[in-house]
C-alpha cells in the first residue's frame, strides 16, 4: 500500500504539490482511482481523485479510520545529534519507523555538532512515516539545550543513559514500566558531563545502563527505544 502524506487534507480536500506530482504523474493514478492519505495525526483517509491536474489534486474523501500506535505509551528520545549528520538522519528516519512520539535534539556541553536542519529532519521522518505505514509523525523539536529540556520534561518516567561508573546505574529494561508515559535522554559521543548528569538526576531522571558494550550515540539510541517498545508489547 501506498500511503500520501496530507496534514491539512480534511480542510482543504488538496494533495501537497510534490504529493499529487508523484500520485498524478509518477504513479499516474487515474480520476476516480482511490489513495491512501495520512496526515500524521493518526487519521487515515481513504480518498478519491476527482482531478488529474497535478497543480491541484483534488480529492474526495470517502472514510476516515484513527490509527492508534502500535506503542502502549508516549515515548520522548531525547539525544545529542552526532557529529556526522548522516547517523542522526538515520536515526530520526529508524525511530519513525519503530514508533516514537517525539523526538528532542540535545545540546550538550560535549556536543560535536551544535547546528542541524530540522527542516531535513522533518522530511526524512515523513518519509519513515509513510513507508512504515504509520499515520503519526513525530513531534521533532529544534536544538534544545539540555538544561531546558531537562527543565520541561514531565514524563511519569525518566531515564539518562551515562557511560561512566560514578553514579549507581541501573538496568534500563528492569526499570521500564510498560504503559507509562517515557523520556529516553541519551548523550553525544563525549558523554553527558558530570554537572549535567547531576542536574537531571535531580529533576527525577534516573541513571541507566544500555549493557556492558559501549555503543555509539545513535545506536544507544535505537537500543533505548527498542527496549521500550519491548517492554511494552509484554
Amino acid at each position: 500500500m501506498i500511503q500520501y502524506f496530507a496534514p491539512n487534507i480534511a480542510d482543504t480536500l488538496l494533495l501537497p504539490d510534490d504529493e499529487a506530482r508523484h500520485c498524478l504523474r509518477v504513479l499516474r493514478t487515474p480520476v476516480g482511482g482511490c489513495i491512501s492519505v495520512v496526515d500524521g495525526k493518526g487519521n487515515r483517509y481513504t480518498c478519491r481523485v476527482c482531478s488529474s491536474d497535478p497543480r491541484k489534486a483534488s480529492v474526495e474523501i470517502v472514510a476516515v479510520e484513527n490509527v492508534l500506535p502500535t506503542w502502549r505509551a508516549h515515548l520522548t528520545v531525547a539525544v545529542a545529534p552526532t557529529k556526522n549528520v548522516d547517523r542522526i538522519e538515520w536515526l530520526v528516519e529508524k525511530l519513525t519507523e519503530m514508533g516514537v512520539d517525539r523526538i528532542v535534539p540535545l545540546l550538550c556541553r560535549h556536543s560535536e555538532r551544535k547546528n542541524i536542519n530540522t527542516d531535513r529532519l522533518y522530511r526524512i521522518a515523513v518519509a519513515a512515516m509513510k513507508q512504515s505505514l504509520k499515520a503519526s509523525l513525530p513531534v521533532i523539536d529544534e536544538l534544545t539545550h539540555i538544561a531546558d529540556f531537562i527543565g520541561e520534561c514531565n514524563d511519569s518516567q525518566k531515564f539518562v543513559a551515562y557511560c561512566a561508573d560514578n553514579v549507581d546505574r541501573k538496568i534500563l529494561a528492569r526499570e521500564l514500566v510498560p504503559g507509562t508515559a517515557t523520556a529516553l535522554m541519551i548523550g553525544p559521543e563525549g558523554d553527558f558531563s558530570i554537572e549535567e548528569v547531576g542536574m537531571a538526576l535531580s529533576a527525577g531522571f534516573m541513571p541507566v545502563s544500555l549493557g556492558e558494550s559501549r555503543l555509539r550515540t545513535e545506536t544507544a539510541a535505537m537500543a533505548a527505544a527498542q527496549t521500550f517498545h519491548v517492554i511494552n508489547m509484554l
